[in-house]
């Protein structure tokens, strides 16, 4: 068990950070923080066109400042951008102040997904089979060394994934006001 301020949501693209983590936070009552979503808000533009103008570079420092600030916080539940796990001071801030959870999800699945989506910056290309399965072989090992809990959504709905992943979560996390 991970005492900590905060839970926060791990994985891939497509594997629900955001669906689940809004359902699970309203649950939890904790405050909902999607880090691709609030630094567009504060930046007043898309994540692809951070990455367009500034390089996956620019818009990991980015998300590292933004990972920093709101592990100070406390009472969220915030789900992180799949490459969040790359930088180690981020690893470092999410594991001192957060429960973390990997949700899981097959490459399959996620191409299921994100069929339609034209957001992801680095699913551009032809290839997002080869693309998703690289990015699982290099970030997978990263997730599991960093999580307190391991949650597989592969094949559940949003619903169900979220039903499950709520009593795992109470069963593990201890919630504490931690400094």
């Amino acid at each position: 068990m991970n005492p900590a301020p905060n839970l926060v949501l791990v994985g891939p693209m497509g594997a629900g950070k955001t669906s689940i983590g809004r359902q699970l936070a309203r649950r939890l009552d904790l405050a909902f923080v999607d880090c691709d979503h609030l630094l567009e808000e504060r930046t007043g533009v898309a994540v692809p066109v951070i990455f367009e103008c500034e390089g996956e570079a620019g818009f990991r420092q980015r998300e590292a400042a933004l990972v920093a600030e709101l592990m100070q916080g406390r009472g969220q539940l915030v789900a992180t951008g799949g490459g969040a796990v790359l930088d180690e001071a981020n690893r470092r801030a999410l594991s001192a102040r957060g429960f973390v959870v990997w949700l899981q999800a097959s490459v399959p699945q996620q191409l299921e997904r994100l069929a339609r989506d034209r957001s992801r910056p680095l699913l551009a290309g032809s290839d997002k089979q080869a693309r998703l399965e690289a990015l699982a072989a290099q970030r997978g090992p990263i997730y599991a060394a960093l999580a307190d809990l391991a949650f597989d959504a592969d094949g559940l709905s949003v619903a169900a994934a979220t039903d499950r992943l709520h009593a795992q979560v109470q069963a593990h996390w201890q919630r504490v006001e931690a400094a």
